[in-house]
């Protein structure tokens, strides 16, 4: 059977790709002698376990599948975003738990969704958009601070008040998502 794309084209595609998985096998290299076993890669375990014992240990009963499900657009939208910014060249890790995307597991599959998960079953009556600003506020000028200080996060082209309306939206969202009443039983 004849392929619809030209030869040239898959050819071409080919190479792009053969010279991106080169990079990942150097990485791979760099981070087995770099990474693996020192106190960053330690610390980025913890910090990707330790937040989902806190919430399992301090979740609000019942209502786990909304904020699982909330949690998991935060999840989803910090990894896609995450993604874009390390291909724009916006910013890079070190430190990394794995040396695969998503590049940043801590914070892409734990500190996100389940900060974003205990804000919104803390005080669930407050002002959605106070909320909001004081999350994105607390995630943007602080928790990203700091991981820069610690050397996991060092950002290129980026400063923490693009982050900031950014959370301000995800945890928005997610709100919205946790207060869905369309949920009906299977």
């Amino acid at each position: 059977m004849k392929q619809l794309l030209d030869q040239e084209k898959i050819r071409e595609s080919k190479e792009f790709f053969d010279r991106i998985h080169q990079v990942e096998v150097d990485y791979l290299k760099y981070w087995q002698e770099h990474t693996v076993w020192h106190w960053d890669f330690w610390l980025s375990w913890l910090l990707a376990i330790l937040p989902w014992v806190i919430w399992f240990l301090v979740r609000k009963r019942g209502s786990e599948g909304r904020l699982l499900l909330a949690g998991s657009f935060g999840l989803i939208i910090a990894s896609w975003l995450d993604f874009l910014g390390l291909v724009f060249g916006s910013w890079h890790y070190t430190g990394r738990a794995l040396p695969t995307i998503p590049t940043y597991i801590p914070w892409d599959f734990s500190l996100v969704p389940v900060t974003l998960m205990l804000w919104l079953q803390y005080k669930p009556n407050l002002n959605p958009l106070l909320k909001a600003v004081i999350y994105s506020a607390l995630t943007s000028f602080i928790g990203e601070p700091l991981f820069e200080w610690l050397g996991f996060y060092s950002p290129i082209k980026w400063s923490v008040f693009y982050s900031f309306p950014i959370y301000i939206v995800i945890y928005l969202i997610a709100y919205r998502i946790s207060r869905a009443k369309t949920f009906e039983p299977l």
